[in-house]
């Protein structure tokens, strides 16, 4: 879903992959709802002295609206990924310039998560992986963020059995 096989390393396993919580597209679902019906609502009440460029006019500023305030916030949800594989934390975002960050596992001393009574609510929270080097890592809208949790401790905790041995 989120990477290619080709950007793992020979033997990485990917463990779970997930874009950040819907919760990122109510608002533009509603802004998308409130154009249509203002598109609609103004085409039924613009006088016909307007004819022909009123429609013209409110179509353009709808177009406009749409692109920025639901197509945009759209494109920047569906590429803005969290992937967990054995070996790292694999986060990447951006529509045209494209953002990643990689965080190997051995290098993670702690894993907290928060979740506000709207996240509790939704399924979702964040993610915070602390390291040695300053500050931490914080990945919002993390969905099912108490399993993502548990997933990462426990690939910390067998990492950390097999250097044991």
């Amino acid at each position: 879903m989120a990477i290619d096989k080709d950007q793992l390393g020979r033997g990485e396993v990917v463990v779970a992959s997930m874009h950040t919580h819907v919760k990122a597209l109510i608002g533009p679902a509603l802004i998308l709802i409130l154009l249509g019906a203002g598109v609609g609502g103004s085409f039924a009440v613009l006088p016909p002295e307007w004819q022909p460029w009123g429609p013209w006019a409110v179509a353009g500023l709808a177009l406009v609206l749409f692109l920025f305030l639901v197509l945009i916030p759209f494109l920047r949800w569906i590429t803005s990924s969290y992937t967990i594989t054995d070996r790292r934390i694999i986060t990447r975002k951006g529509i045209i310039n494209r953002l990643g960050h990689d965080l190997p596992l051995r290098r993670i001393n702690n894993v907290n998560y928060e979740r506000s009574l709207t996240d509790r609510m939704l399924g979702c929270g964040t993610l915070i992986l602390e390291t040695a080097a300053g500050e931490p890592l914080r990945l919002p809208d993390v969905p099912d963020v108490e399993r993502v949790h548990v997933t990462i401790t426990e690939l910390l905790f067998s990492e950390q059995d097999d250097s044991d041995e």
